[in-house]
């Protein structure tokens, strides 16, 4: 099956996942975590990325990031990831792909999931029993969202700043947020459009995007009902 074409709209934040191949651990030494944080920096700057939450697991990252140019996703990517390999397989005597395949990535509602989604993204080392609370973590912005850490790689989104008048009131807010877990539905829901490329965001917002990149946002609805005999019949096809 061909593989969807991204949604690529400058102005629009989105999530973008990396994974090492097989799922192989990709991050060792804290070397390494410092070498593939300050990559992505330089990239940010360099390809007009702001970057509103991350997180660098042993064997994959996520960024949350809105770029500035159409481009600016790709190239970011394609510069962390080409010098992270050559700096990797220098250090671990290897040879040979590191990543598995392409980023997976997709577009996001700011309103409606913006800050759902970074606190999907710097929950991960708690999902995955690394930790017992995100702020237990060092690789991670949860410490800038929530504490207001120097992190030169974060960029707050306007999103963020609407959740309090003060700093230190918006940082209170987030916390709070982030006390509570994601549900099952919204880990499926992210998820699903990541893997898959779709747009996550409410029917009003992906309707929207629709229209800018006239093309569809989201999968069109399971056959199954369409096709049965009730449905048939209300639609006098029977």
């Amino acid at each position: 099956m061909a593989r969807l074409p991204r949604f690529v709209l400058p102005g629009y934040p989105q999530h973008v996942i990396q994974r090492g191949n097989n799922r192989q651990q990709i991050l060792y030494e804290e070397d390494d975590y410092w070498f593939i944080w300050d990559k992505m920096n330089v990239a940010a700057q360099k390809f007009e990325c702001d970057i509103h939450a991350y997180v660098l697991m042993p064997n994959h990252f996520h960024v949350l990031l809105t770029p500035h140019v159409e481009n600016g996703i790709g190239k970011l990517m394609q510069y962390v990831g080409r010098y992270y390999v050559q700096y990797f397989n220098n250090r671990y005597d290897r040879t040979g792909t590191l990543w598995e395949g392409r980023y997976r990535a997709t577009l996001v509602d700011p309103k409606g999931y913006l800050q759902a989604i970074s606190h999907y993204v710097e929950a991960n080392p708690v999902r995955a029993g690394l930790v017992e609370h995100p702020s237990d973590y060092g690789w991670s912005s949860y410490a800038a969202n929530a504490t207001g850490a120097d992190d030169d790689l974060v960029t707050p989104h306007h999103e963020y700043e609407r959740l309090g008048r003060s700093a230190k009131a918006r940082r209170e807010q987030y916390a709070k947020a982030a006390e509570t877990p994601a549900s099952e539905t919204l880990l499926k829901e992210v998820r699903d459009a990541t893997n898959k490329a779709w747009v996550l965001g409410t029917p009003a917002f992906c309707s929207e995007i629709e229209g800018v990149l006239n093309r569809r946002a989201q999968p069109r609805p399971r056959g199954g009902d369409r096709r049965s005999e009730a449905y048939r019949r209300q639609a006098g096809r029977l």
